[in-house]
Order: C-alpha cells, then structure tokens, then sequence
C-alpha cells in the first residue's frame, strides 16, 4: 500500500484557522464601513436608500447629509419689471415650490437675460444668501410642498434685454 502524502489529509480546522477566518471577515467589514463613509453623500442622494439610512442614523446619531434635488423645484411665477422709484434698477421676484420627498435647502437660482433674438446678454448664479437677503429669516430648508418668496433688485443691462430664463442648481 502506497503512503499517502501528507498535504491530502484533511485535519479538522485548527484553533488557528478559526482566528484567520474571524480576522478575514473582521478586515471585509472594515472595508465595507470605508467604502459606505467613503460614499456617503452619495448612498444618502439615492431615493431608495435615502429612508433607510435616515432611520440608521435616528438611531446611531449619525449626520446625514441635506437631500439636494434642484429638478424637484418648480417655479410657480416669476416676474422682472423695473423700479419706478429707482431707474435703471429691475426688481426680480419669483415664487418656488419644493416637491421633492425631502427637506432640502433653497437653491442656487440662475438668471439669465437675452435679447429678442435670444442672444444671451448676462448671466448670474445668485446664492440663497444674495436672494433672501431682505427677507425675515428664511428657513433654512424648504420642507416638501412649501413654497417660498424670491425678491432682489439687478442693474437693468440695458434696453435690448427683454426675455428672462429662471433655472435652478
């Protein structure tokens, strides 16, 4: 009868093999925690995973981040006429809604002026801060279905510029 080599043998596992599994899974799970923390914004900006990880974090006491959907954002009037008190001044104003599932902060709104052959003449990004500047303490976010109040004064840029494009970032 031939000897069988030594390596075929099956032993059961061994104290020591136990330990390497266990510290095999621990090192997986770490790297899963790095990659969830590593994408954070990104898990927290999905619809789907979005209720689950605010529960998670009602529970752990963990930030998450503010949802930030500009699409969910209708306008619901817009107006830009001039200042009779003060020429060459242009009042904006516009009413917005937020339909988004979430709270989300007031957007970036973007102006943009043309002309009557649709040539731009002057584009802007007005931060919240610019917008609401006159306005009691806005609330910091807009909660779903609440609509708010946009009002600011522009330099008119001159008599050419006659359409206006509201966009929202």
């Amino acid at each position: 009868m031939s000897q069988v080599p030594r390596f075929l043998h099956l032993h059961p596992q061994t104290p020591r093999r136990r330990g390497e599994w266990l510290a095999l899974t621990v090192l997986a799970g770490l790297l899963a925690l790095q990659l969830i923390i590593q994408q954070w914004a990104t898990l927290a900006a999905s619809p789907r995973l979005r209720p689950l990880l605010q529960t998670a974090c009602a529970v752990l006491h963990c930030p998450l981040p503010v949802w930030h959907e500009p699409a969910a954002f209708t306008l619901l009037a817009r107006d830009v006429i001039a200042r009779p008190d003060r020429p060459g001044v242009l009042r904006v104003q516009a009413s917005l809604r937020n339909d988004a599932r979430y709270p989300q902060p007031w957007p970036v709104l973007v102006l943009t002026l043309a002309d009557a052959d649709g040539r731009v003449l002057g584009s802007r990004r007005f931060q919240p801060r610019e917008y609401l500047a006159g306005t009691d303490p806005a609330p910091a976010l807009l909660q779903p279905g609440q609509a708010g109040q946009i009002a600011f004064d522009i330099l008119e840029p001159g008599p050419t510029a006659v359409a206006f494009d509201f966009r929202f970032e």
